[in-house]
């Protein structure tokens, strides 16, 4: 796990501005690879790395990397877990390597097949390779997003690297605001790709590449597009086969995100899906340690995960540490983690700690159990949502009027408390429409009030989609549909995403076993299945030899929670910024939370509570 920069000159580039820029970003970057950094400058492009030493620790698998015969040169964040195979085929066909690193095996395979050697890979990566024979740039990005990729154009050239605050401190991006970027973060939360929160700053979309030289800049091409398993049509098993192939699946996926030549451990919640990983990791052989992190204002509530995760551990032999984060810690950390978060994001301060508390164990890689909801249907919208659109399409059939529905829902909304109410007539008919209504932070029609009308208006048209930044699922089923928006919206743009820059900040890799290309593709089609009466986790909680403690099956869903209403309560007791509409009761925490990191206009500077 690394930081990658760089950039291809242009005539209004020099190579002295060229390399000093790739510095600054390799500095803003620090966090992301302590172990060790490299530049060169080959004629035409800049490359710069930072490395986190997972796999082949010495210094001949540092970055940038060279290919044999000079031609080829690779900077690359992330991890191929399938490499070990791969290598063997190649040598098998007389290739010589000199590192046991997954790098080199990447750098061979560009070299032999182009672009086609993307299908091959199964892992988390993002990576650049610079052609000296045709002084060209390639850069690729994995199926889920895994890894990130920015981009900017500057003149006839283009700068990339693995965080946006790394291309502002490049010194040659202008920090101008990108309204669709500020539009979808009001509206979801994060920051939905491929926008970010700077014009002209764009992410290479997950599943695509691009090709860069001087005066000529390519536009993405998609390779492989992770909703297409979500498209296909449904199968049906057996419920005998589907357990046997779910485990096989699962633990398959397990079995390759333990390769490492440091040791791995795991945060453990009281949740089924990091105690499945747990089980297998012990299954496999490695008993991997976990960790949990309780908060003081949950002790004796069920969000208190640290109880059930004791008994998980204690289920499996596993060694155990809990780590109790306090309100204070929160206040003294504040600062760093707006600071490390390179987008807003409503969410990431539970990564955040327990990455912290991880990297306290001295660890370099942690696994999660993040993705199990999105593939086993595990969240409540998977039937909440398909309700929710029956209940609205049936109001609209019985010719309940519009302006009635309208009316009806806004005094709900002011009597409840609930912000989003009024959006109900408008939204719910669809599973998309009401997906949005489910995950969205504010409405569309709050937007002006936020960020001025004529922002608004630009932010929401440059955005696109209706919801605004939803395209049709196209989906084989209701569940199949909800998978896709959860796994491509919700998962993509602010849990994998916050799970980066969250983990990076302490020098550590986070591995996601149930977000896996491979494994999707095994699974997805069974959807349907996993959607009823809960089968999915069911079945998910099966796949160790021996089951799970009773006691974390039967535990209600509390998802991995941190105490922010209480808080950030006086968060807004210092600033001058106004207070969100009808946010400030104790459900609407997210509301206050995004007031106080989302931009302030026309700048971009974080505000600090």
């Amino acid at each position: 796990m690394c930081g990658i920069t760089g950039c291809v000159l242009s005539s209004n580039v020099s190579l002295d501005a060229g390399i000093q820029a790739t510095r600054r970003m390799m500095d803003r970057m620090r966090s992301r690879g302590p172990d060790a950094e490299g530049l060169m400058s080959p004629d035409g492009v800049v490359l710069g790395h930072r490395r986190l030493a997972i796999l082949d620790l010495a210094a001949r698998a540092n970055q940038p990397m060279t290919s044999d015969d000079g031609r080829f040169l690779i900077v690359f964040n992330g991890e191929i877990y399938n490499f070990r195979d791969l290598r063997r085929a190649l040598e098998a066909d007389g290739v010589r390597f000199h590192t046991s690193s997954d790098t080199e095996v990447l750098l061979v395979l560009y070299a032999r097949e182009g672009s086609g050697m993307l299908r091959r890979l199964r892992g988390m990566f993002a990576f650049a390779i610079w052609d000296t024979h045709i002084r060209e740039l390639f850069l690729a990005r994995d199926p889920y997003g895994i890894k990130p990729l920015y981009y900017a154009r500057i003149g006839g050239g283009l700068l990339f690297a693995s965080q946006v605050k790394a291309l502002i401190a490049s010194g040659l991006v202008p920090s101008s605001v990108e309204t669709a970027g500020l539009a979808g973060f009001y509206l979801w939360g994060n920051v939905p790709e491929p926008w970010t929160m700077y014009r002209g700053v764009l992410a290479l979309p997950p599943g695509h590449w691009l090709r860069a030289r001087e005066g000529s800049i390519g536009t993405p091409t998609c390779w492989h597009d992770v909703r297409t398993h979500w498209q296909e049509g449904e199968q049906t098993a057996t419920a005998e086969a589907l357990a046997s192939h779910v485990r096989e699946a699962v633990i398959d996926s397990v079995r390759a995100h333990l390769v490492s030549d440091v040791p791995v451990s795991m945060f453990l919640s009281g949740g089924v899906d990091s105690a499945v990983m747990a089980a297998l990791a012990k299954e496999l052989g490695v008993a991997v340690e976990g960790v949990t992190v309780r908060f003081d204002e949950f002790a004796g509530e069920r969000q208190d995960e640290a109880p059930t995760a004791a008994v998980t551990a204690a289920h499996f032999g596993l060694p155990h540490v809990e780590r109790r984060i306090s309100h204070a810690e929160f206040v003294r950390d504040s600062s760093r983690i707006l600071e490390a978060m390179d987008q807003p994001s409503i969410d990431g301060v539970n990564t955040w700690f327990a990455s912290k508390a991880v990297a306290e164990r001295g660890y370099k890689v942690v696994l999660s159990g993040l993705g199990g909801d999105e593939l086993f249907c595990g969240y409540p919208s998977f039937t909440r949502i398909p309700r929710t659109a029956s209940v609205r399409r049936a109001a609209t059939a019985s010719h309940i009027t519009r302006a009635f529905l309208d009316t009806s829902w806004r005094l709900v909304g002011k009597h409840f408390l609930h912000p989003k109410a009024a959006g109900i007539p408008a939204l719910a008919g669809s599973i998309e429409g009401a997906y949005f209504l489910s995950r969205g932070l504010f409405l569309p029609r709050e937007l002006p009030a936020l960020m001025g009308p004529e922002m608004a208006r630009d932010g929401l048209a440059r955005l696109g989609g209706s919801p605004s930044g939803i395209e049709r699922t196209k989906a084989s089923n209701a569940a199949a549909a909800i998978g896709l928006l959860e796994s491509t919206i919700y998962m993509r743009n602010q849990l994998l995403r916050d799970s980066d820059w969250a983990s990076m900040d302490h020098s550590l890799e986070l591995r996601t076993p149930l977000v896996d290309v491979r494994l999707l593709a095994a699974l997805a089609p069974f959807a349907a299945s996993f959607a009823r009466a809960g089968a999915g986790k069911k079945l998910l909680s099966a796949a160790p030899r021996n089951g799970l403690p009773d006691v974390v099956t039967r535990r209600p869903k509390t998802g991995f929670t941190v105490p922010m209403a209480k808080w950030i309560a006086d968060s807004f007791a210092g600033s001058a910024r106004p207070k969100p509409a009808r946010a400030m009761s104790r459900r609407w925490w997210a509301r206050d939370w995004a007031m106080l990191v989302s931009p302030e206009l026309p700048g971009l500077g974080a505000p600090r509570p």
